[in-house]
C-alpha cells in the first residue's frame, strides 16, 4: 500500500481536492488543507525534506507584495461605485430609445450597454443586476419572449469577463507571469467579436421569430422631436463630423511622428474626436444654437462619460501611461466623480461599496494563498510533471492539448468559480503550453473566454442567479436557464474559432531580448602539462576581434 501511494501520490492529491471541492468544503481552506496533509504525508513517507514547507511564509509574503494584485481591488471598487451612480439607468433608457424603433431595439441596446458597462465596471454582478432591474421589465411590458430577454441580460453582463478591465484576465496574467496590459490589448478582439455574436443571434431572432423581440411602440419613444422627428439624422451628421475629425487628427499625428504606435495614435485621436463632441454638445445646450437635436444631444450627454472613463483606463494602460494598478486607481477616482456629478455619491454608497470591495478582495487573496499552499506540496511530489506528461501524451499534439483543456475547464466550470479555476488549474497547464509553444497570452485570452461560461452554466450559472435575484415572478427559473443555453453555445463557438484563426486574438510580435554570447575558451598551441607555479593562460573572450590572453 505504501508502495501504491508513493508511485500515485500526485493523482491521488489532485483526485482528493476534486472529492473536498466537490463535498463543498470553501475551495480556500480545501486548498491549504489538502497540500498541508500531503505534505505532512510526503514527509512521513520520505519523499519531501521538511524544509520544503519553510518556504511558505516567504511564498505568502511574496502574494502581499505583488503589486498586480491592486488592481482586483480598484477596478471592483470603480464598478461597484459605477452600479450606483446612475450610469446604467442613464445609458438603457437613452439606447433603448436610440434602438427602439427597430425590432429587437431594446435586446440591441441590452448588448451595448452591457458591453459598455463591462469596459468601464468589470464586474459581471453589477452589470447582471442593473440591467435586470431596468430591461428586463420594460421587454416583457412590450412582448418580448420572456427565454430571450432574460438570456441576453445574462450573457450581456457576463461581457464583463473578456473584455478589459476584467478581473479574470488580471488574474490569469498573474498566474501566467504575462503583463496585465499585453492581456487587455489580447482580449480587446475576441471580447467584441462575441459581442456581435450575440447582436447577430438577436438579429435572427428578430428576422426568423419578430413576435419574440418586437419595436418599441410609438408612444414609449418619448425623445421626439416637437415635430414627430427621431432626431437620429442629426446624431449621424455628429458622429459623421466627429469620425472625420478624428480621421484627420490621426493622419496628421502619424505625419508629424512617423514612429508612433498604432494604439497612441488611434486613442489620442478618438479623444480629441470624443471631446469636440462633447464641447460642441454643451456649446448647443447652453448657447440655444438649435444645431442637435434632443436625441443627439442626450446622447453625447449620456454616452461620453463612460467612454471619458474607458480612455482614463484602458487608453492609459495601452499607450503606456499607466500601468494596470494605476489605471484602476484612476478608474477608481473617477468612478467616484462620475457619482459626484450625478448626486448620488453618499456616504452609505461609499461605504457599502467598500465592504464589498474588501469582501472580494479578501475572497481572492485567500484563494490564492490556499492554491500557493497546494501548488507547493504538489510541485514537491512531482505533480506537476505527472500534468505535463498527461497532457503531453494526448494525441493530436498542442491542437490535442488546447481541446482537451478546454473540454476540462468547461465542464469544471459547472462546479467552481472562474477565480477557483484560475487559481488551480492555470498554472499546472501554463507551463505545458508553454512547453507545446503556446503563446501564454493567447493562451489566457481563450481559457478566459472558455471561464467566461461558468457564469452561464445552468443549474449554477451566477449570472443567472444574480438574474433570478431581480427578475419579477412572471420570469419562471426555467425560462432563465432555457435563455441562456443558446449563449452558452456561442461563447463555445467562440472558443472554436480562437483554436482554428489564432489570429482572432492579437498577440504581437515580440522582440526576443535574450543576448545569446558565444563564450570561446582558447588554449595556447604549445600548452603542455604545466609547472605547478605555472598556471595555463586561457583566452576568454565573447567576439572574434584579437584575443587578449587573460592573465
Amino acid at each position: 500500500m505504501e508502495a501504491f501511494i508513493i508511485a500515485n501520490i500526485a493523482p491521488i492529491m489532485f483526485g482528493t481536492l476534486v472529492l473536498f471541492l466537490l463535498c463543498g468544503f470553501p475551495v480556500a481552506f480545501a486548498l491549504a488543507a489538502n497540500g498541508l496533509f500531503f505534505g505532512l504525508v510526503g514527509i512521513e513517507l520520505g519523499l519531501l525534506k521538511p524544509e520544503l514547507l519553510q518556504a511558505l511564509p516567504n511564498r505568502i509574503f511574496g502574494i502581499m507584495a505583488n503589486d498586480t494584485l491592486l488592481a482586483i481591488p480598484f477596478f471592483t471598487l470603480m464598478g461597484l461605485i459605477l452600479e450606483r451612480s446612475g450610469m446604467a439607468e442613464d445609458l438603457l433608457d437613452t439606447i433603448g430609445q436610440l434602438f427602439g424603433p427597430i425590432r429587437g431595439g431594446v435586446a440591441f441596446a441590452v448588448i451595448f450597454v452591457g458591453a459598455l458597462l463591462a469596459a468601464t465596471t468589470g464586474v459581471v454582478a453589477a452589470s447582471v443586476i442593473s440591467m435586470g432591474l431596468i430591461s428586463l421589465p420594460v421587454m416583457l411590458r412590450y412582448g418580448y419572449d420572456k427565454r430571450l430577454a432574460s438570456g441576453v441580460i445574462a450573457a450581456s453582463g457576463t461581457l464583463a469577463q473578456i473584455i478589459p478591465p476584467s478581473l479574470v484576465l488580471i488574474v490569469m496574467a498573474d498566474q501566467l507571469g504575462r503583463s496585465v496590459g499585453d492581456m487587455y490589448k489580447a482580449a480587446f478582439g475576441p471580447g467584441l467579436l462575441l459581442t456581435a455574436m450575440y447582436a447577430g443571434y438577436v438579429m435572427a431572432i428578430a428576422i426568423f421569430q419578430p413576435h419574440k423581440a418586437p419595436a418599441l411602440p410609438l408612444e414609449a419613444r418619448n425623445l421626439r422631436e416637437p415635430n414627430g422627428d427621431s432626431g437620429v439624422r442629426s446624431l449621424l451628421v455628429l458622429l459623421v463630423v466627429t469620425a472625420a475629425v478624428s480621421y484627420a487628427f490621426a493622419w496628421w499625428y502619424e505625419a508629424r511622428h512617423p514612429d508612433a504606435h498604432r494604439d497612441e495614435v488611434g486613442i489620442f485621436a478618438a479623444a480629441l474626436g470624443i471631446v469636440g463632441a462633447f464641447l460642441f454638445a454643451l456649446a448647443n445646450r447652453y448657447l440655444k444654437l438649435g444645431l442637435l437635436s434632443r436625441m443627439a444631444e442626450k446622447v453625447v450627454f449620456v454616452l461620453i462619460p463612460p467612454l471619458a472613463l474607458i480612455f482614463l483606463v484602458l487608453g492609459t494602460i495601452f499607450i503606456g501611461l499607466a500601468t494596470p494598478t494605476e489605471g484602476g486607481g484612476m478608474g477608481a477616482v473617477g468612478a467616484l466623480a462620475l457619482a459626484l456629478m450625478n448626486r448620488r455619491l453618499t456616504w452609505p454608497l461609499l461605504t457599502q461599496a467598500l465592504m464589498s470591495t474588501t469582501r472580494l478582495s479578501c475572497f481572492v487573496i485567500f484563494i490564492l494563498i490556499g492554491s500557493t499552499v497546494f501548488a507547493l506540496v504538489f510541485r514537491g511530489v512531482n505533480g506537476d510533471l505527472w500534468v505535463e506528461h498527461l497532457l503531453t501524451s494526448l494525441p493530436g499534439g498542442s491542437t490535442g492539448f488546447l481541446i482537451a483543456v478546454n473540454i476540462l475547464f468547461f465542464v469544471l466550470a459547472f462546479f467552481l468559480d472562474f477565480f477557483e479555476l484560475a487559481f488551480i488549474l492555470v498554472p499546472l497547464v501554463g507551463p505545458v503550453a508553454e512547453k507545446l509553444g503556446i503563446d501564454l497570452i493567447w493562451f489566457g485570452v481563450l481559457l478566459g473566454v472558455n471561464m467566461q461560461t461558468s457564469f452561464m452554466h445552468p443549474p449554477f450559472g451566477f449570472a443567472l442567479f444574480y438574474l433570478r435575484s431581480v427578475a419579477p415572478k412572471a420570469v419562471k427559473t426555467s425560462d432563465i436557464y432555457w435563455g441562456a443555453i443558446p449563449f452558452v453555445c456561442i461563447q463555445v463557438v467562440m472558443v472554436a474559432l480562437i483554436i482554428a484563426f489564432p489570429t482572432l486574438v492579437s498577440v504581437e510580435t515580440r522582440t526576443d531580448m535574450t543576448e545569446e554570447v558565444e563564450l570561446k575558451i582558447d588554449a595556447p598551441a604549445d600548452y603542455g602539462a604545466p609547472a605547478d607555479d605555472a598556471p595555463p593562460q586561457l583566452d576568454f573572450s565573447t567576439d572574434n576581434d584579437e584575443k587578449t590572453p587573460a592573465r
